[in-house]
This record gives C-alpha cells, sequence and structure tokens, in this order.
C-alpha cells in the first residue's frame, strides 16, 4: 500500500527586522497547515528575520530575539514537523573587528513542541545581489529526517542549484523528497528558469521535490512566490501563485517500501546523517479538494507585478501611507501613477502637474485625463514664478554666457523641490518616474527629476515601459479600473522632457529601440565594444552608451532604490567604483 504524506508550503511575506510580526504570522501559517492535518509545513528561508538581513547579523540581540522566536515556534510544533528558516548562532563572540559573530544561515528541523535538529546551508551565493559569505559560515552536514515513514532531506535555496550538492548526498542517504526552503529574487524570465532547474534535480535524483518561496518586497528585491512540487519524473505537481501569499497543501504518494540506502551515500558535498523524527501514523486524513496547477505567469504581467509588489510592500513596510508623483504627461510618470495606484489604491495617491513655459496644452491635458481615469487628485501648481526667480538671481553670474543644460535643468530642480516640499509637509513619499534607459545615459536631474524616496522604473528599459503601459491597458476590468487608463495620446507622443523649445528626447538619445540593446549588452551582460559591433550593433551608438554610462556613475550612486526586474540591475546589484579611469578602447 502507498504512504501518503500530506505536505504544506507556507508561501509568506515577512518583513525584515520584524522578528515579531513574523513569527506571529508563522504561527498562523502553521495552526492552518495542522488544522489541514499536514504532516509537514515549510516555511521560506531566513523567514523568521526577513531576507536578507544584511548587518542586522552584526547585532547580538538581534540573534538572540531571532532564535527565541524560533523557540517559540518549535513550542507550537505538536503533532505537525516544521521547517523553518532562521540564523543559528554559533558563537556570539566577534570573530575580529570587521567580521561579526559566528552564525549560520539555518532551517530548524521542529516537532513534538522541540527542535529537533539544524541544517546549515552550505553553498553560499556571493554574486550580484548576495552577499552571504559575508555573514555566514556554511554547514556541512546532509541530514535525511524520517517524518511520518517518509525521508525527508531538508536544504535551503542556493543548495539545490548545483547538480552535485546536498541533494545529491540526500538522495544516496535514502531521501525521498526534498523540501528546499528559499529567498529568491525576482528578474524577468527566472521563474521558468528555475521550475525547469527544480525539474531537473527532481528528475536526474529520481526523487520528489518540494521548493518552497518567500514572496514580497524587500529595498529594491522582489520575491515572486511561485512555490512549486516536482515529483520523480520532473513532472510539475503544483505551483503556488506568484506574488501573493499561499498555504499550498499537497498529497504526496510514495511506494510502499522506502528507499533502500546505497552503499557509496555521501559521495557529493556534505555529510550524511539519518534520524527518525516521526513513524508513519494511522491517522485517517480528511480528503483534499481537487487542486487545478496554476498557470505560470511571464512577460510583461510578471514584471508589472513585480512593480505593484515591490512598491506597495516600500512604502507599507517603511510605514508610508501616501504616494506623490510629479505627473508630466509623459508615458514614464503615467506608468508610475498607474503602478501606485494598483498597489496603494487611488485615494493614497496624489498627482502634481507643474507646467512651465515650455510644457505643452497636450502635456497637461494628458495628466488631467490619466489623473481622471485612475480617480487619483491632482494639483497643478506652476513653476513659472520659481523659475523666472532663478533666472532673475543669477542674471548677473550668467551674464554674457550662452543657455545651455543649467538652464534647462533649473526647472527639474524647481519641480523637485514642489515635491520634496509637499512630501515634507504631509509624510507622503515622492516615487521618481526615471527608467533604466535614462539612468544608464544620465539623462535625469540631480536634485531635480531624481529627487524622491523610491524609483519604481529604475530598472525598466524605456521600450519596456511602453511595453507594460499597453499590456495594463488590455487589463483593464481585472484592476478595477477603465480600459486604456493611460491615455493613448501619451503612449503615441514623442518623449520629450519639454525643457525647452521643440525639445525631444530624439535630440540628445539614440532612439530606444537601438538604445536599449546596447545599454542590455553593457551593463547587464558586460560586453566590450569589439563584441557588441560584432553583434552587429551601430558602432557610434556602441561608443555613445560605453561613455554615458560609465560617466554617469556617480548620478546613480545618489539615486533612491528602485525594484529590480532584470537580472543585472544598477545599484547593489552592480557595483563599479565612482572613481575609475578604465575606458574600453575600440582596438581591444
Amino acid at each position: 500500500m502507498a504512504r501518503t504524506f500530506r505536505l504544506a508550503l507556507a508561501q509568506i511575506n515577512p518583513t525584515v527586522g520584524d522578528i515579531a510580526g513574523n513569527t506571529a504570522k508563522i504561527l498562523d501559517y502553521l495552526e492552518r497547515a495542522r488544522e489541514a492535518q499536514a504532516d509537514l509545513v515549510a516555511f521560506p528561508e531566513l523567514a523568521i528575520t526577513g531576507y536578507p538581513p544584511e548587518d542586522l547579523l552584526f547585532k547580538r540581540s538581534f540573534l538572540t530575539d531571532n532564535v527565541a522566536a524560533m523557540e517559540k515556534v518549535a513550542a507550537a510544533s505538536q503533532g505537525i514537523a516544521v521547517v523553518l528558516g532562521y540564523v543559528h548562532i554559533v558563537s556570539l563572540e566577534r570573530q575580529s573587528e570587521d567580521v561579526g559573530p559566528q552564525v549560520t544561515n539555518a532551517a530548524a528541523l521542529c516537532y513534538g513542541g522541540k527542535l529537533i535538529d539544524t541544517y546549515h546551508k552550505i553553498f553560499l551565493p556571493n554574486y550580484g545581489v548576495f552577499d552571504e559569505q559575508r555573514y555566514f559560515q556554511k554547514g556541512s552536514e546532509c541530514p535525511v529526517y524520517t517524518i511520518g515513514g517518509v525521508a525527508v532531506g531538508v536544504n535551503i535555496c542556493e543548495d539545490i542549484w548545483y547538480p552535485v550538492g546536498p541533494t545529491t548526498v540526500q538522495c544516496q542517504a535514502g531521501a525521498e523528497l526534498i523540501v528546499n526552503i528559499n529567498a529568491s529574487p525576482f528578474h524577468a524570465g527566472k521563474c521558468a528558469f528555475r521550475e525547469d532547474m527544480i525539474a531537473q534535480r527532481a528528475s536526474e535524483n529520481s526523487l520528489t521535490v518540494a521548493y518552497v518561496n518567500t514572496v514580497g518586497g524587500q529595498d529594491e528585491l522582489v520575491f515572486d512566490g511561485g512555490s512549486i512540487i516536482c515529483d520523480p519524473a520532473g513532472g510539475l505537481v503544483a505551483r503556488g501563485p506568484a506574488f501573493q501569499e499561499s498555504l499550498l497543501i499537497t498529497d504526496l504518494s510514495f511506494p510502499s517500501q522506502a528507499k533502500e540506502n546505497p552503499a557509496n551515500a555521501g559521495a557529493g558535498v556534505g555529510t550524511p546523517k539519518t534520524m527518525t523524527v516521526s513513524e508513519a501514523g494511522a491517522e485517517i486524513k480528511s480528503s483534499l479538494e481537487a487542486q487545478t496547477i496554476l498557470d505560470a505567469m511571464n512577460g510583461p504581467e510578471e514584471i508589472y507585478r513585480a512593480l505593484v509588489m515591490g512598491t506597495g510592500d516600500y512604502l507599507r513596510k517603511s510605514g508610508f501611507t501616501k504616494a506623490l508623483i510629479g505627473l508630466s504627461g509623459g508615458v514614464d510618470s503615467a506608468l508610475t501613477a498607474t503602478v501606485a495606484v494598483d498597489a496603494l489604491g487611488k485615494e493614497n495617491v496624489v498627482g502634481i502637474t507643474m507646467p512651465s513655459r515650455y510644457s505643452s496644452e497636450g502635456s497637461i491635458s494628458d495628466s488631467k485625463k490619466l489623473a481622471d481615469n485612475l480617480g487619483l487628485d491632482l494639483w497643478e501648481v506652476p513653476i513659472e514664478p520659481a523659475h523666472q526667480a532663478f533666472t532673475d538671481m543669477l542674471a548677473e553670474q550668467f551674464k554674457g554666457t550662452e543657455a545651455n543644460v543649467a538652464e534647462e535643468n533649473v526647472q527639474a530642480r524647481v519641480r523637485g523641490n514642489v515635491l520634496m516640499t509637499v512630501s515634507n509637509k504631509f509624510g507622503w513619499i515622492v516615487l521618481t518616474t526615471g527608467n533604466k534607459s535614462e539612468m544608464a545615459m544620465g539623462y535625469a536631474t540631480l536634485y531635480g527629476d531624481m529627487a524622491g524616496g523610491f524609483a519604481v522604473l529604475k530598472d525598466v528599459p524605456k521600450t519596456t515601459v511602453y511595453e507594460l503601459c499597453r499590456w495594463r491597458n488590455q487589463q483593464g476590468v481585472g484592476f478595477g479600473t477603465m480600459d486604456d487608463v493611460i491615455p493613448v495620446a501619451i503612449l503615441d507622443k514623442p518623449p520629450s522632457a519639454e525643457l525647452r523649445e521643440n525639445q525631444l528626447d530624439a535630440d540628445s538619445l539614440p532612439d530606444y529601440e537601438v538604445l536599449d540593446p546596447v545599454v542590455e549588452a553593457y551593463v547587464e551582460d558586460d560586453l566590450s565594444y569589439q563584441e557588441m559591433v560584432a553583434q552587429g550593433m551601430d558602432p557610434f551608438v556602441v561608443r555613445q552608451v560605453i561613455a554615458a554610462v560609465d560617466r554617469n556613475e556617480y548620478k546613480r550612486r545618489q539615486a533612491p532604490p528602485g525594484v529590480k526586474i532584470t537580472h543585472r540591475a544598477f545599484g547593489k546589484d552592480r557595483r563599479l567604483p565612482i572613481v575609475n579611469r578604465y575606458r574600453q578602447h575600440e582596438g581591444g
């Protein structure tokens, strides 16, 4: 007779540092899993602390509070096994002035009201947004626990990305089910890649793999959930929703006879160990409702949902109740406002249009139309008086010089002042509206349109901005708003900063359809001049992009954080020195 194992994956949205709040959420989901008669409930990587805790890991009180919270969860594990991500303390003594207490990124295995064992993450990622080797010691043991008569291997996130790793060892030690707990951040296309990898691990080891991922926004990172279970053939058994909390409960079937441990157990990374936690019970469980496997999310939808979750969580978790956006009548501010309304509700978003002597009537009317469609409050604050005041104030110093970007950027800085003054007055956060193409090229004004607390589109190329606008206009009813919420006139007009007469972005930048692939190749793929030209990219544009990206690192360092949606975003994902004289040469 086959053995049935009821598994619950708790895809929750923790907040970094909110140990009490995270613990309360964990206990709630634990109780729901127990009521559903689950044999085991698994929570994400570092669920107690939130991910990534960064230098909070140097604070002893943070570490001890986290352990106390884990013990509280362990005490609640009567009748159900719990796999829980937390920080394990090896020693609270600092290793040196520069290295904090000795800790591991750990998974607690709890049962019967107590902590049974702890797994310590073996592969510590140290690339992109990850710097786990700065904080954690690596583990060495690969445990397999018999829970409810099923052999379960537990490991953490990066541990399962390697073909030879803890999963290999646990498989050889008799594991039938791998429970892998994660805090795997989103970028476009990653979910599909991740699912392929999990299916491959399952099939190459001929075991079931359950992958539980955290969900929610944390600073510039977004975690997309999408927890999955794959059978020993690599087939998809269950998929959790993307970008929302969920308790995914699934009955798994295993052969009546458990696997025998082969003689070569231990080949791979780490030392195997086995432990019996609970034997198979005779309890007859209630039947689960038939589950439909949710469709995977991809394309513009997953990017848009990431922007909504990242923006909403950044504000909520930071304690802001309202957002303030400068509406220019352009596509970037239109998309930013739409994302904000979807994330926060129309009553929590305020737009300000700030016309100048160069603003077209269409830009003003388009901003009003957008605000009407979204149902948000729109204030009009003309900047001409302040603009003229600056002109008069600097007339003597600028006498005899030709007008240039200094006079243009005064307008952007006046607008930045207006936004930040209103923010200061009411405690609302300013959402900046610049996109990745502009940030790459330095086509932004320090202390002007870059002034704000969160940059929604910071990692979104301009061509993707248009794609997202068109996708969002097609959704209409699904988001509770009318079709074409972003006026077509905004999408059809040529992009312009409107800081001088008849100005267009194309006066200073290549067409975005030409620019964006070059920016991606240089910023995200680190291709050289020769490699880009060999791919057929315009040599003039390639030179322009390389020079602009290198020159404007100092600007980007002063930009607010924004949602990461590409595989390499500006910020902690791409770390270059500001003072840097290295320049690529066309000849090599």
